[in-house]
């Protein structure tokens, strides 16, 4: 039997903040998608794994009865609650617990989420076990966002992560309080989807606008596990006025706009 790995705490330590208030938020045509998709009609359970500072749970909850956020950072849970309570959001409950220790005591859920966050999961065993969660006309939502700067051609991306470097190192870091190092996953989700007991699978790609400003995009850097704000520690002052002073000369405005796809892998447990 394979073990599981333990989770490391410090993967998104102090980020918790900044992820509620500059991570992307999900535009309303993700989620009109998937209530068309999946036939959402204000009935059922919503299981948000992974669920973070509650992007996903929190604008989705008036289309379920009830809904569920897992995930396994405290931090990030006591965020979502605080987010949640200003939105007024009376149905949605926090649970602190890794995606792979799910047991049938959680109940049935319509539709599962997993936004930004199965790459970081043991997928196979994370699959099975929403398998039997699922209602049977219920189903999955993986959502994989594109915003990731390591991975843009935009010139004021491509200067961010320059000055990431040239302050944190070549490497991408990620876990073990700043000394882990980023491994790209080998198999794509959806192959690791083609093998599960889902027997119909499909993917959907929409696109939104995002605008970002210099402030904003600092806070998005560390809302992300290469560069959390104890990564650059005392010299935080440094490293802001280095970024800040490199992405205006890229853009003196200091306003950026990019496209930016989402990509939904949905699949249902009935064909």
């Amino acid at each position: 039997m394979k073990t599981l790995p333990a989770y490391d705490p410090t993967l998104f330590e102090g980020a918790a903040w900044y992820y509620s208030r500059y991570r992307p938020k999900y535009p309303p045509v993700l989620f009109d998608l998937l209530v068309e998709k999946f036939h959402l009609d204000g009935t059922g359970r919503l299981l948000d794994l992974g669920c973070g500072a509650g992007l996903i749970a929190i604008p989705f909850r008036h289309n379920f009865q009830e809904v569920i956020g897992i995930d396994p950072d405290s931090e990030m849970l006591k965020e979502a609650q605080l987010q949640a309570e200003a939105e007024g959001a009376t149905n949605i409950s926090w649970v602190q617990q890794r995606a792979e220790f799910l047991s049938p005591s959680v109940g049935e859920f319509r539709l599962v989420t997993i936004g930004r966050a199965f790459h970081w999961m043991e997928r196979e065993l994370v699959l099975g076990k929403i398998y039997e969660l699922l209602s049977d006309d219920g189903g999955i939502a993986i959502i994989k966002t594109h915003e990731d700067p390591w991975n843009s051609n935009h010139p004021w991306k491509t200067t961010a992560i320059s000055v990431v470097k040239r302050w944190l190192g070549e490497q991408r870091r990620t876990g073990q309080g700043g000394k882990g190092v980023w491994k790209p996953i080998e198999v794509s989700h959806e192959e690791i989807l083609e093998k599960s007991p889902f027997p119909r699978q499909a993917k959907y790609e929409i696109k939104y606008e995002k605008s970002w400003t210099v402030d904003s995009y600092l806070g998005y850097l560390y809302s992300t596990a290469f560069c959390l704000p104890s990564f650059v520690g005392n010299n935080r002052e440094n490293f802001e006025t280095d970024l800040r002073s490199s992405l205006l000369a890229v853009e003196p405005s200091g306003k950026f706009t990019e496209e930016l796809p989402i990509t939904v892998i949905a699949a249902w447990k009935k064909a």
